[in-house]
């Protein structure tokens, strides 16, 4: 942007003046104020958040930011993202439900579009609109008709473990890709629900150590239209995982791992392919690294970085709080019963204390049987 100011705005703040606006009496159900989802419209007119105290809050970004709306939602949110008609911000819960809000009605309440049994992580559109895709706990992708989301077209399955990012691919609308905590990337073609590729992330990180199997997932995809990549990064791992689509072949192909002194945030590609990061450290908050020769290369000279940076280490207090926090997907991994070994001795375990019990059930019975005869027979000579 061209403006030297900043837009920051008080979701807190405006919370209350909105509440206190209705004059409504509001249940005592009060979250912590953190935003859990966020999202811009395709063409970055329009920012949509929801915070933990289950409200959504709608911006139109052009002129100039403006607050359109604050309405509250159901439950509280895990995903959200904008129709690429930009007339929707679809809302997916906790509850597995999906609900839908009108931009272009910026009060009306939301509307219930369809409800998974399990947990919902997230959500994604087809480029068309067309599709309406959700990745749930339960390992499942559904794909499903948005104008009748009732209508499921089809499943992608094979993950093993909960599904924690989807994205359609805008250069090939009929590819999604989607992570999950079985630290694998796979590639669909969704509307048949095919798998196309699987790309174990465990099998490229080098550095980490093979004796211990870690548990990690993705927690943020980002895309570049110029030659298809892709950029990946996990929620306990320092490195960000650079991919190139190859669509010919529908194949992921490792370009480069770029290794974080810290534990990386967020991440976002700019068009030109400059990558910017966001890290869990006031002193270095933010990088930049920029494409040379199909690698990239940080970038520490830049006036936009420099000035982003200032402004982002003055406001460390908004990151605070967010600092050495456990994973969101920590407690979502399934409680794993298939080890063998464990089995065998809890059964062995039991077999033991069975015996024993019978032993001592035996020995009392037959103690009660002597007992009996003694009492039956007093005149018997001992």
């Amino acid at each position: 942007s061209n403006n030297e100011d900043f837009f920051v705005y008080d979701c807190i703040a405006a919370g209350k003046k909105s509440q206190e606006d209705k004059g409504k009496d509001r249940q005592t159900d009060k979250g912590s104020d953190d935003i859990l989802a966020f999202a811009f419209s395709s063409s970055g007119d329009y920012f949509a958040l929801t915070d933990d105290s289950k409200r959504l809050i709608l911006f139109r970004t052009k002129p100039s930011w403006v607050c359109l709306s604050i309405r509250s939602i159901v439950r509280r949110c895990t995903s959200l993202i904008i129709t690429a008609a930009e007339d929707k911000i679809l809302v997916a819960d906790k509850s597995g439900d999906v609900y839908s809000y009108s931009i272009t009605e910026p009060q009306n309440a939301g509307k219930l579009e369809l409800g998974h049994l399990s947990l919902l992580l997230d959500v994604a559109l087809s480029p068309d609109d067309q599709y309406i895709l959700t990745a749930d706990r339960d390992e499942k992708i559904r794909v499903s008709l948005t104008r009748v989301p009732h209508n499921i077209v089809s499943f992608c399955l094979g993950h093993r473990e909960f599904v924690s990012r989807i994205f359609v691919i805008p250069n090939c609308p009929d590819l999604l890709l989607s992570a999950s905590g079985d630290c694998t990337l796979r590639l669909w073609e969704y509307k048949s629900g095919k798998e196309v590729h699987c790309c174990h992330l465990s099998s490229l990180n080098m550095q980490e150590d093979t004796k211990t199997e870690k548990k990690y997932a993705v927690s943020r995809i980002a895309y570049c239209c110029d030659r298809n990549y892709i950029a990946v990064l996990c929620d306990c791992i320092p490195t960000v995982y650079i991919f190139q689509l190859e669509a010919a072949t529908q194949q992921l192909i490792c370009k480069q791992l770029i290794s974080l002194k810290h534990k990386g945030w967020d991440i976002a590609f700019e068009e030109t392919g400059r990558l910017w990061i966001l890290q869990e450290n006031q002193e270095e908050l933010l990088l930049l690294y920029q494409p040379v020769d199909g690698q990239w290369q940080p970038v520490t000279d830049d006036k936009g970085l420099m000035k982003m940076s200032r402004y982002l280490h003055d406001n460390w207090a908004m990151f605070e709080g967010s600092v050495g926090t456990e994973s969101c997907y920590s407690n979502l991994y399934k409680a794993s019963f298939d080890n063998m070994a464990i089995y065998l001795q809890k059964k062995e375990e039991r077999l033991q204390q069975q015996k024993k019990k019978r032993k001592t059930l035996q020995h009392e019975s037959n103690g009660k049987t002597k007992q009996m005869k003694q009492e039956n027979h007093p005149d018997v000579i001992k």
